[in-house]
């Protein structure tokens, strides 16, 4: 097996060679060999390997496009249908690290050789391997920290009676005091987590048509170096862009129809007018959140193919018709907070990729042809954006937009009752999941109202994790940022990576008057788009 395996080409210092991939130190690679020894790579195992990656792919694909379908997953059945796709994803990326790392299948990945077929002339960086791994144990810490607070419950509250059942706990440890509650957001944490490395390690994958290409630079030093996003990430983002694109689509349509109805289907308990809804969501600002964490990424994505095939790639009008439309969502929901950040955003991304298209920006030759005309078609997703947002929304949120400060004012008083908490668990938290059960017994009366969510998540995750899980969720996140900076990454471009930190700051601002982060859905959106960035590099190649 050992000729089969060699003909696929690895990295070795600054060249793809054929032999082994040259990782770690040769204490490493000693005990790499022993190990290899005694469980050898087998033509069975690269078809398995071969088959476990597109069943990853699809299986993405298709919760991509389930879950804001689905009611948005905030349905218990919705949430675990997802859960068991994203145990099935973690089972796929186990298999697949087992035959490429323990059995020692060299697959073409982008994030070993990306640099070295975009004619960059960079070093290996072992940072960029040490970063991933500081994430994977924050991935780990944080499941624990859920795990041990599940086990280690204070109590049980049992709704139907209102009645908690107590229980002995080791109160220096992280704990629950609900354990059915943690234990529900324990199991979808941890669907998360595999859906996010399953993600992660997908992307950097290639496809058969870009294996042949990198084994043929390979062999051609003078081959020419491509900009053009991997196959597997265009196919990505045009799944998101055209799927939110028809989502937003049929939420115009319902709203403009006055439908009650989510879907056109469905009524439900929770804000059954339809004025309070927005396409499958309930809550119309859930609905906002998803479309403002999307438009940017499909703003980005249509700038890095009009960078790459200039004005005339017949796709991009679509892109730009994609981003308009989901730009003009939190406008037409009339969700008061989602619309003042939408404009925000709108103003921040017009003006930056203009800015970026005037003549002296550091610039490729070849394009500052366009530049007037990218100005014109970002002018025109300007105007198409905000025209349908005021055409189909400015009736409904003029009149809530006089109530913004009434608005605030209420949630202030939540925020009021439930500091306290805070107060009395700053460390661990009140268990992950647990705030609707412990914040009643800080209401100030029977008439307090006694949400499920606090509509803030800082607060909320301050309060149910503490500080220490808090840190732990900001330093996963830090990590994202810092993989960036780190060479050999698939290169994107700045603007890509502007958009794309656009997109999750804005998501993150609204979550300091809202929960987004407590939509099933935008949650998930939120960590694809993260094991995007983790992927991708801005910097430009050293040559």
């Amino acid at each position: 097996m050992t000729g089969a395996a060699n003909k696929y080409p690895t990295r070795s210092g600054n060249k793809i060679s054929t032999p082994d991939l040259n990782r770690a130190a040769a204490p490493t690679r000693r005990f790499r060999s022993r190990i290899r020894a005694w469980f050898p790579l087998r033509p069975l195992d690269i078809l398995s390997y071969r088959i476990c990656d597109e069943l990853s792919g699809l299986l993405i694909f298709l919760m991509l496009v389930f879950s804001p379908w689905a009611l948005g997953t905030t349905e218990a059945w919705s949430i675990q249908i997802m859960n068991r796709a994203g145990y099935a994803l973690a089972v796929l990326l186990l298999i697949k690290w087992f035959i490429r790392e323990v059995k020692g299948f060299p697959a073409l990945r982008w994030d070993e050789c990306s640099s070295r077929v975009r004619g960059a002339d960079e070093p290996y960086s072992p940072t960029r391997n040490s970063v991933a791994r500081i994430l994977a144990a924050i991935t780990l810490l944080l499941l624990a920290y859920c795990l041990m607070a599940a086990l280690n419950a204070g109590a049980t509250y049992h709704p139907e009676t209102k009645w908690f059942e107590y229980h002995h706990y080791i109160s220096w440890l992280p704990h629950s005091f609900d354990s059915q509650r943690s234990w529900f957001y324990f199991w979808m944490y941890l669907g998360l987590a595999g859906i996010f490395w399953a993600v992660q390690d997908w992307l950097c994958g290639m496809t058969t048509t870009e294996e042949r290409s990198v084994r043929t630079q390979a062999d051609n030093a003078s081959a020419p170096s491509t900009g053009v996003l991997p196959a597997r990430l265009r196919a990505l983002l045009w799944l998101l862009c055209l799927n939110g694109a028809v989502l937003g689509v049929e939420g115009i349509i319902q709203r403009a129809a006055g439908s009650d109805n989510l879907l056109f289907l469905v009524h439900p308990h929770v804000n059954p007018e339809g004025v309070t809804q927005f396409g499958p969501y309930a809550y119309r600002s859930n609905a906002a959140q998803y479309f403002n964490l999307l438009w940017p990424v499909c703003l980005a994505f249509w700038w890095r193919l009009q960078r790459n095939g200039g004005l005339r790639n017949r796709a991009q009008p679509t892109l730009l018709l994609c981003a308009a439309i989901m730009a003009a969502c939190p406008f037409i929901a009339s969700s008061r907070g989602s619309a003042l950040t939408a404009a925000t955003m709108i103003i921040l991304a017009v003006a930056y990729l203009a800015f970026s298209s005037l003549p002296g920006f550091e610039r490729r030759p070849s394009e500052s042809q366009h530049g007037g005309k990218t100005i014109s078609l970002l002018t025109l997703f300007f105007s198409v954006a905000l025209g349908l947002g005021w055409y189909f929304g400015w009736d409904t949120l003029a009149p809530r937009m006089e109530q913004l400060g009434e608005g605030f004012d209420g949630r202030e008083a939540m925020y009021a009752a439930a500091r306290p908490m805070a107060a009395d668990y700053p460390w661990l938290g009140t268990g992950p999941g647990t705030f609707a059960t412990a914040f009643q017994f800080y209401r100030f009366s029977n008439a307090t109202y006694w949400p499920e969510q606090l509509h803030n998540d800082w607060l909320e995750t301050r309060i149910t994790f503490g500080w220490i899980g808090m840190a732990l969720a900001l330093a996963a996140l830090a990590c994202v940022f810092l993989r960036r900076l780190v060479p050999g990454q698939i290169r994107a471009g700045r603007r890509f990576i502007f958009l794309g930190w656009l997109a999750l700051i804005g998501c993150l601002v609204q979550a300091i008057f809202d929960f987004p982060l407590q939509i099933h859905s935008i949650l998930l959106l939120f960590l694809v788009i993260s094991a995007i960035l983790f992927n991708v590099s801005g910097r430009r190649p050293h040559r």
